[in-house]
């Protein structure tokens, strides 16, 4: 997620540890140069070994791991962490103080006063390895992408979530030149410029409402004034712009470059959609990911196939799917990068749509977008190739492949052809 502070939280299950879903939201940020403060969650549920979990973090994001906190036991023996910047021992209790307990170092004997006696010669232990194996946090490294500082807690609980945000305030850059076609545009620019980076529908289930979150990159905006819609042409006025804190929200009355605000619109902004004072802007580095799970979906009543359309329709602008829909066939493909995801679609589908669905193998592999350098060309390719494309939510065609000799293959056939696995949402 973008803040209001130009850093990205990467949220990690402490018994999982990095999921798919995780690594495409990493590339995004390094698409966009943002640097990345890491949050292990989930500490009171049985997790892995705080050591495996950051070497995963390297091995898989190439990325140093200085731990800011560390853990003390896990699941049920889960007992608060320890602030290694500060000294301040944090207890997940009733009475314990959110900005915990100021130590002298950990051979403090409140330690050994606080908690049992196996529980502190383990955090003794832990951190004693932890300073010696991991690099101290370096500011100017985490500014620069090459280190992610590191933070343990229990969201559920709402613990380690205050020195996760108190980290934010304190080390996180303020917002920086976001970058577009042809120039970076400057947080101090005088004009309002802003993209749409995530759409949410039914946030307020009774309403039907539909919100748009623009991440503001220049200028001061104000409640009222209207802006270009950069892709539609059209001028939108900002009569209801929102700001969100948890779950309560009030109208926006202004609003600054890192700010993000809500739009409540009908489905004419998507994501990657620019909005400034009259500027052609086009913002860059806001991909749409090639999904690795392909199923089919279907109603469980055929009457109710066409509000599944509708329904399939709004996810995808949402980005929480990819959608496709093939030449042949009335068929919907549903594609995740997670398994998990599926789960999580057919009850949204079912509680916000009020349409029970099914979800069936396929025999698909993956999905590519493609582009050629002239029209006749890419229609050349989709009327060879109809049994195997599809579009996707935006109109743009895909190519489904059933294994990966057949993606090869087809590239080798087609070298006038580009089989992307990331599209630029713009």
């Amino acid at each position: 997620m973008l803040t209001a502070v130009d850093s990205a939280v990467m949220v990690i299950d402490a018994a999982k540890g990095i999921e798919a879903r995780t690594l495409k939201l990493f590339e995004v940020c390094r698409l966009r140069d943002v640097p990345i403060i890491t949050f292990i969650n989930k500490m009171d549920r049985d997790a892995r070994d705080p050591f495996d979990l950051l070497s995963e973090i390297e091995d898989k994001l190439a990325l140093d791991v200085a731990p800011v906190s560390w853990p003390i036991g896990s699941g049920r023996a889960f007992k608060g962490c320890y602030d290694l910047l500060n000294d301040r021992l944090a207890l997940m209790e009733r009475g314990s103080t959110e900005e915990g307990e100021v130590c002298n170092g950990l051979d403090d004997a409140k330690l050994d006063a606080l908690l049992p006696a196996d529980a502190v010669a383990e955090l003794r232990s832990g951190v004693e390895m932890a300073r010696g194996l991991c690099p101290e946090f370096d500011l100017q490294a985490y500014l620069e992408g090459t280190q992610t500082p590191v933070f343990f807690g229990s969201a559920i609980n709402n613990f380690g979530v205050r020195q996760l945000i108190d980290g934010l305030v304190r080390y996180a850059p303020r917002p920086r030149p976001q970058p577009a076609v042809g120039r970076k545009i400057d947080p101090s620019e005088d004009k309002v410029a802003g993209f749409v980076f995530k759409i949410q529908a039914n946030m307020d289930p009774k309403h039907r409402d539909r919100i748009a979150f623009v991440r503001l990159c220049s200028g001061h905006f104000r409640r009222g004034m209207k802006l270009l819609h950069v892709r539609d042409g059209k001028y939108l006025p900002m009569h209801n712009p929102i700001m969100f804190m948890a779950q309560d929200r009030e109208l926006a009355e202004d609003a600054f470059p890192g700010d993000i605000i809500g739009l409540p619109n009908h489905g004419n902004l998507r994501i990657g959609d620019a909005l400034t004072e009259g500027e052609q802007l086009v913002f860059t580095g806001i991909p749409s990911f090639a999904p690795e799970l392909l199923q089919k979906v279907r109603a469980a009543d055929p009457l109710k196939a066409k509000h599944l359309g509708k329904a399939l329709q709004q996810i995808a602008e949402e980005g929480g799917a990819s959608v496709f829909r093939p030449q042949f066939g009335n068929e919907w493909i549903v594609g995740v990068v997670g398994a998990l995801q599926f789960d999580v679609l057919a009850d949204r589908i079912r509680t916000e749509y009020e349409i029970d669905v099914i979800f069936e193998p396929t025999t698909l592999y993956t999905a590519r977008w493609v582009q050629a350098d002239t029209q006749q060309e890419l229609d050349a390719f989709i009327n060879a190739n109809k049994a195997a494309v599809a579009t996707d939510h935006d109109g743009e065609p895909v190519f489904l492949a059933r294994n990966a000799w057949h993606l090869n293959k087809t590239k080798e056939d087609n070298p006038k052809i580009r089989f992307l696995e990331t599209r630029q949402n713009n």
